[in-house]
């Protein structure tokens, strides 16, 4: 097990990162200071998991209850998040309760807003089962719901009391999933770590064939990266907007062709080609550097067209939802290089604009 440390004084914690997790309550268990649980869950994660979970706070101090939602980006709304409120007032939990989310992104962002909302702020656990849940949303204390206008636009900051990240549960996963995580993956990469992407290169077929050395290495790297940014700049004043890299590009494609259409990895995925390619037409990167991050995405087998039915304009006014909008103007996480990434906001409109109307369209995604 490797344990890395989330470093925001009294609200610190920690990331547990290795197999058998789920079982190990002991490790995990002290970090729930009341006796009322409640697991979160979906109907996808719960038959695999769920059991594990509630035995592993058996016959101890806890009283533990269960709630499985529906599974799927589509139900990350007010109404699902609603559910678990109901459940917790139903229960009668007080203040001390805790709340386990086991699932993916989705799930892990419905019940950290649940928790941060109910009685103004109860204790919540993430226990990603997803490799962009564990390498990503689980970490950092982002918490939300989506709204038919946009992304992630309802939500709250509310840091989990640790994350506990079995990556035996990567056994499971299916194959579209496993590589739309990746997408995040790469994402450090590219923004951060110029030797990590380095490596993402070398060893991707290990990745695919989710070899247990390499996707541990690849979900410490990751939580480690998203630790250190999220310690310096918890609520994205400046420099966790990097942690943006290619979304504002994919959650208006998300918008746009109806949450659940594509993955989320899937949609980051072209975001950040676009976003590169537009580095490039700002000159920052050339068309190497293009082609090397296009080669590695096709590598993990993502999407790299934008959808056919989302014209330019289109484009432009999802984007002028996004959450990095500041004043009227629109920001922009784009690449100084490969392994450093910026948040621009001056550059030239008829720029974006022309990359909206060549970049290459996919007529497959239209819904």
């Amino acid at each position: 097990m490797k344990v890395l440390q989330v470093d925001l004084g009294q609200r610190s914690y920690p990331i547990y990162i290795g197999t058998g997790l789920l079982d190990a309550g002991p490790v995990w268990s002290r970090h729930l200071p009341g006796r009322q649980v409640l697991v979160v869950s979906n109907e996808t994660v719960a038959p695999l998991y769920l059991a594990r979970v509630t035995e592993a706070l058996s016959g101890s101090r806890f009283s533990v209850e269960t709630l499985t939602l529906p599974d799927g980006e589509q139900y990350k709304t007010l109404d699902t998040a609603s559910r678990i409120l109901d459940t917790l007032m139903e229960l009668r939990y007080d203040r001390d309760c805790t709340l386990v989310a086991l699932g993916g992104g989705v799930i892990g962002d419905l019940t950290g807003f649940a928790a941060a909302c109910y009685l103004r702020g109860v204790h919540f656990v993430q226990m990603p089962t997803t490799l962009l849940a564990q390498v990503d949303s689980s970490v950092g204390g982002k918490t939300g719901v989506n709204h038919p206008l946009g992304k992630n636009m309802i939500g709250a900051f509310h840091q989990p009391r640790c994350v506990v990240a079995d990556i035996g549960t990567l056994d499971t996963l299916g194959e579209r999933d496993f590589r739309a995580g990746l997408a995040e993956v790469i994402k450090y990469g590219l923004i951060a770590n110029a030797t990590f992407l380095g490596w993402l290169e070398e060893n991707l077929d290990a990745l695919l064939t989710r070899e247990p050395e390499a996707l541990a290495e690849a979900v410490q790297v990751s939580c480690r990266t998203k630790a250190d940014i999220v310690a310096r700049d918890e609520r994205e004043r400046g420099l966790r907007a990097l942690l943006n890299f290619g979304h504002t590009f994919g959650h208006a494609i998300e918008t746009g062709l109806g949450y659940g259409t594509l993955l989320h990895g899937e949609a980051v995925a072209v975001g950040m080609l676009m976003a590169a390619e537009l580095s490039r037409r700002l000159g920052d990167l050339d068309a190497a550097d293009c082609t090397r991050i296009r080669r590695l995405v096709e590598r993990a087998g993502l999407p790299t067209a934008a959808p056919e039915k989302l014209d330019a304009q289109r484009f432009l006014s999802l984007m002028a939802s996004d959450k990095k909008v500041r004043g009227g103007r629109l920001r922009l996480v784009l690449l100084a290089s490969p392994g450093r990434a910026e948040v621009r906001d001056d550059f030239d409109p008829g720029e974006l604009r022309a990359l909206l109307e060549t970049f290459p369209r996919a007529a497959a995604y239209t819904g």
